[in-house]
């Protein structure tokens, strides 16, 4: 006879709890397995020109380049601000990024143009147009000087004199090789401060746009679509540098491919990564978890959903909310994303194996152990006693961004009454003020500082979120809490201050503006009395701040003679600005339970175009809509490799064996922000524009010959 199985008689509890206890141990044993151990190369694949490399290249890949395959690729690339782009014509033609290029519009833009919205084409270059403060750099010039600087470093008696004579050594080889070599110079360092260079660069200011996509296909699907893939981009620009009023004559530039890459193929990219900390302790990273992006993704995350709130709280003002969301919704998915990865306990599990391994080489050498067996525990107590310095001063700290109005206004009026009585030294910087051109935008800023659209709504929501802000940086016992930020709700005390406050209109700060010291701190305004009160204690946190970072500074160098006496330069340094070399593949990855293709085509911009509609951000302008016919949709448009980049690597070239053109680096996926910390080829991707795509619009869609010709013959016709 069958037996039936009846679940009232059976106790599912005892069940259950021993498949919860399986499950937990199946997934602890997986996670303890080798995978979780650190690997050679976590810290990364940006490789200097300094150092080559020649012996990782052969045995990797069986690729064999000399030095001259190296120079070469080096003079072909190029450092702009804040972006990388590289030379692609022997007559001066320079790619970057349509991104990198935004900001340079409204400087050339005529009257009744709208290059955002409807592209610039140079038909000749008499066309070219002039970009104003736009500066190309071209790295000419590496000398080693690491034994000048460490000899001026080790006549320092303790850390504040040894970072004294260091930074006045690097800044009298800059004034002698900026004079030996005419060249604009600068000293850098690469391992934590352990070997330093001069870097001279070769400068170009005479620079002018030849094309520009409009912003629409240039940054297709927007935000929702940023640091993702699959991508439709044509996120490129070019302009041409000049010469004495001529195209410059150029013997390095990388060669267009007309066929791209293929799956698997090896191709480098060639740009200035901003900053990794890869390199970093554990207490570091720990540090970064704890403080500096539990802050920063506290402010952007709140804020973000505030205004998405808002909208439907003052539909009056619903477009603006979402103009101010998409401000900053990059930095927010950025920041957001970058918290999480510092959460993530698989990265911290091979970090701190990394960390063990390096310990262990220094306790293995008495000498080692004697010279630097104290670096960990020095960098452990620095950071602990920033944790302590640092939130006080992120809950005594303005974000123009993220804080209210209410605050802002305070902070500037308490910050210039009390800079009146100081000596120039110990003035702090008023809002607005750092920079080139400090004083002008310092003035617009004290112009606008309560500004005409002035939204009591919104002021009073980021109002909450800065309380709680405070609140969660100083604690709730913290005496200012209790005095300033008290009472039954966030939106109650919000509510208390605001009617206290004589900050909400804008006769009274205009008159508050001419006010003498003394009458501001006489004022009975709670934010004022905040601003006031804690203004000593935030000068003096700074100054501790200072000490405390430079006694760190000098253990973190240690640090990374540590690692160049282990590694050498078979591993590479963190990222600082400096040219780099990245090796990898292209290669698709899973992803939410599918594969993403290595490349992406035509046909699918016009599936996702025509899948929302054309809505906002997948809507196309005019030239697009209609796909011309000669348009080959099957061709590559964007695709995705196992490069190694960062901020600041955007308008990289990305470049094949033979040193030519296969596509333009303009994002990375979501995955790729945990690089910042760790690399880990599994998933993060290096998303770029195939140059099969860029040239099969440019001439197809836009009809622009002669830069479609140069691309391809590599020069003017």
């Amino acid at each position: 006879m069958k037996k039936i199985f009846h679940f009232k008689s059976f106790n599912l509890v005892p069940f259950l709890f021993v498949l919860l206890f399986v499950l937990q141990v199946n997934a602890q044993v997986k996670f303890l397995a080798d995978t979780a151990k650190s690997q050679k190369y976590d810290t990364g694949k940006m490789w200097t020109f300094e150092f080559p490399p020649f012996e990782y290249f052969k045995q990797v890949y069986n690729f064999t380049p000399d030095q001259q395959w190296f120079d070469n690729v080096r003079l072909s690339a190029l450092r702009i601000p804040g972006c990388t782009a590289s030379f692609v014509s022997g007559d001066g033609l320079i790619m970057t990024n349509n991104h990198c290029a935004r900001g340079y519009r409204r400087f050339i833009q005529k009257e009744g143009e709208d290059i955002a919205k409807n592209s610039f084409y140079a038909p000749t270059l008499a066309d070219e147009r002039k970009v104003p403060n736009f500066t190309a750099e071209q790295l000419v010039y590496i000398k080693d000087v690491t034994g000048e600087v460490s000899s001026a470093l080790k006549e320092g008696k303790n850390e504040k004199e040894k970072i004294k004579l260091r930074d006045e050594k690097m800044k009298e080889l800059k004034d002698k090789y900026d004079k030996e070599t005419n060249l604009k110079c600068d000293v850098i360092s690469y391992y934590n401060g352990s070997l330093f260079f001069v870097q001279g660069f070769k400068t170009y200011t005479d620079v002018r746009l030849v094309f520009e996509p409009e912003e629409t296909i240039a940054y297709f699907g927007g935000d929702p679509d940023n640091f993702t893939y699959p991508r439709y981009n044509l996120d490129c620009t070019f302009f041409r540098i000049y010469d004495d009023g001529k195209p410059l004559k150029s013997d390095h530039y990388f060669k267009w491919s007309a066929n791209g890459a293929s799956a698997n193929e090896l191709v480098f990219t060639v740009g200035n990564p901003g900053t990794t900390n890869r390199l970093r302790t554990l207490a570091q990273l720990e540090y970064l978890r704890d403080v500096q992006y539990r802050n920063s993704s506290f402010l952007a995350d709140n804020y973000y959903a505030k205004l998405d709130q808002l909208k439907t709280v003052n539909p009056s003002r619903a477009e603006e909310y979402e103009a101010l969301r998409l401000s900053f919704s990059n930095s927010q998915k950025n920041i957001s994303n970058t918290f999480k990865a510092l959460n993530d306990s698989y990265l911290f599990a091979r970090k701190r194996d990394f960390e063990k391994k390096i310990m262990d080489f220094v306790n293995s050498s008495p000498d080692l152990k004697k010279e630097y067996g104290h670096v960990w525990k020095t960098i452990e107590t620095t950071r602990n006693e920033l944790k302590k310095t640092d939130t006080k001063l992120a809950a005594f700290s303005v974000n123009p961004i993220y804080f209210s109005r209410y605050m802002t206004i305070a902070n500037y009026l308490v910050t210039d009454a009390k800079n009146k009585s100081l000596p120039e030294d110990e003035k702090q910087p008023l809002p607005g003020q750092g920079g080139p051109g400090g004083q002008r935008r310092g003035q617009n800023f004290r112009d606008n500082l309560f500004p005409d659209n002035f939204d009591s709504i919104l002021e009073e929501a980021k109002l909450e979120i800065n309380i709680e802000y405070i609140i969660m940086n100083l604690g709730k016992n913290d005496p200012l809490v209790k005095k300033y930020f008290s009472g039954k709700s966030v939106k109650e005390i919000a509510n208390n201050l605001i009617s206290k406050t004589i900050l909400k209109d804008k006769a009274a700060v205009q008159e508050l503006l001419n006010k003498s010291p003394e009458e501001i701190f006489a004022l009975k305004d709670p934010f004022i009395q905040y601003y006031a009160e804690i203004f000593k204690q935030a000068a003096a946190l700074r100054k501790q701040q200072k000490e405390v970072l430079d006694t760190e500074n000098i253990s973190f160098g240690m640090l990374g003679q540590i690692l160049y006496k282990m590694y050498g330069t078979s591993i590479t340094p963190d990222a600082n600005r400096t040219l780099r070399i990245s090796d990898g593949v292209l290669k698709g990855y899973e992803y939410n339970g599918t594969v993403a293709p290595v490349k992406t085509t035509y046909f699918g911009l016009y599936d996702r175009y025509f899948g929302f509609e054309g809505k906002y951000p997948f809507n196309l302008s005019a030239r697009w809509q209609t796909v011309p016919k000669d348009l080959d949709l099957s061709t590559p448009f964007n695709f995705v490799s196992t490069n190694d980049i960062v901020g600041g690597n955007s308008g990289s070239a990305i470049i094949n064996k033979n040193a030519e053109i296969i596509g333009l680096a303009f994002d990375g996926d979501i995955e790729s922000l945990q690089g910042n910390f760790i690399y880990l080829s599994k998933s993060n991707r290096t998303v770029g524009v195939d140059s099969k795509g860029i040239w099969e619009g440019i001439k197809k869609v836009y009809k622009a010959d002669r830069l479609a010709d140069e691309l391809k013959d590599g020069k003017l016709k």
